[in-house]
């Protein structure tokens, strides 16, 4: 797919309203085919550590996080906590000792008089100066723009100083979807979407590459999934410094937004039967594995110039995710050793590497351990 063909926000809408699950996988595999012809297919080891759930946002589609004083003590929220550095470097060890290659660190927007800047700091030098092996992954958009916020300092310096301790990239988390519309609804208090792309702009102007993400399947229209390719395709466009593209369905269970109304059963039957989206934007409706299937197509489609995307087995279990490397993915993601936020909210999918290789290779490739920026290594 060339620049002067690519797919228009209703180009896409068309494409996914109209064409049959097959087709559009199939045309998803096959440009993802032309993207990467090479015989094998890759996923990465590592570790999510969630370093501090102290947060100060007000996500309803979290169950992670706790309030920060003096508003804590609601009993359907967790106790807050905040790791000590020996904690997090036992859990790298661990990493380390099953032949991963990088960490995953993200935490709530904790407020700075629980954590002060000094303190992300001295925990980048203290990763790199005990474990220098390990690729830091770390801080995404929201927790970068609310430490520009909240320490008075521009986020290109926030970047440069966390970039000198010891940070090699940033993850995409935080983006949901990249309207404010949606994200006034069940993001409040954490960046909007000019911010978070802000962040990323900056990142890579700096050199630093960073994944992007997409969580959908609550409020969103199908449209507006289709706008947040689109202003990520425009800042790809610009930068350059996207890796992959990762996303993955809401998960309702012991949530908030898991309690908004859905549709009636009856407005289902009838949207089945006109053919038409019962998605409005106000209703709640969850994301299946079909839904799931076609959305990634589209997104490999439409976004043309991102290289990488990422199946999500996490959220859909492993088949699901196995099944995604013929719907335009070309990465299984990550053994994950450890995932607390998702598993909060009541999904509890698990693979060990062998089980992760053993899926690639039952899909006829070769399976290739890869670093971050998605190259192979050994």
């Amino acid at each position: 797919m060339t620049a002067s063909a690519r797919l228009g926000e209703s180009d896409a809408l068309e494409l996914y309203a109209d064409s049959s699950i097959h087709d559009l996988g199939a045309k998803a595999f096959a440009f993802s085919q032309r993207l990467h012809p090479e015989p094998y297919r890759t996923y990465v080891v590592d570790r999510n550590i969630n370093y501090a759930n102290w947060c100060t946002a007000k996500c309803t589609f979290c169950n992670f996080k706790a309030d920060p004083p003096p508003t804590r003590g609601r009993p359907d929220l967790p106790d807050g906590y905040v790791l000590s550095f020996d904690a997090i470097g036992a859990k790298i060890q661990e990493l380390i000792d099953i032949g991963g290659t990088q960490v995953l660190m993200q935490g709530g927007l904790v407020p700075p008089d629980i954590l002060g800047f000094d303190w992300y700091l001295d925990l980048l030098r203290f990763i790199k100066r005990q474990f220098p092996r390990i690729h830091t992954h770390a801080f995404s958009p929201p927790e970068i723009f609310a430490f520009h916020q909240v320490f008075g300092m521009s986020i290109r310096d926030v970047l440069l100083r966390l970039q000198d301790a010891g940070l090699d990239t940033i993850p995409g988390g935080g983006a949901e979807i990249l309207v404010d519309r949606v994200r006034d609804r069940i993001s409040r208090g954490k960046s909007r979407t000019d911010e978070y792309l802000a962040v990323m702009r900056e990142a890579h102007g700096i050199g630093m590459r960073t994944t992007i993400t997409m969580m959908f399947g609550h409020i969103e229209t199908v449209a507006e999934r289709i706008e947040h390719l689109r202003r990520v395709r425009d800042l790809q466009d610009e930068t350059g410094g996207f890796t992959a593209f990762i996303s993955w369905t809401f998960q309702p269970e012991n949530t908030p937004l898991g309690r908004v109304r859905q549709p009636t059963a009856e407005a289902m039957e009838a949207a089945a039967a006109n053919g038409t989206d019962v998605r409005d934007g106000e209703h709640l409706v969850l994301a299946d594995a079909h839904d799931y299937l076609r959305t990634l197509a589209m997104a490999r489609l439409f976004l043309d110039n991102i290289p990488n995307v990422q199946a999500s087995w996490v959220t859909q279990g492993p088949k699901i995710g196995q099944l995604a490397l013929f719907f335009g993915a070309n990465d299984m993601g990550s053994v994950m050793m450890e995932e607390n936020v998702v598993s909060a909210a009541g999904t509890t999918y698990r693979l060990t590497e062998p089980e992760i290789r053993r899926l690639i290779t039952d899909a006829g490739w070769q399976p290739q351990k890869r670093n971050c920026y998605y190259e192979p290594v050994a």
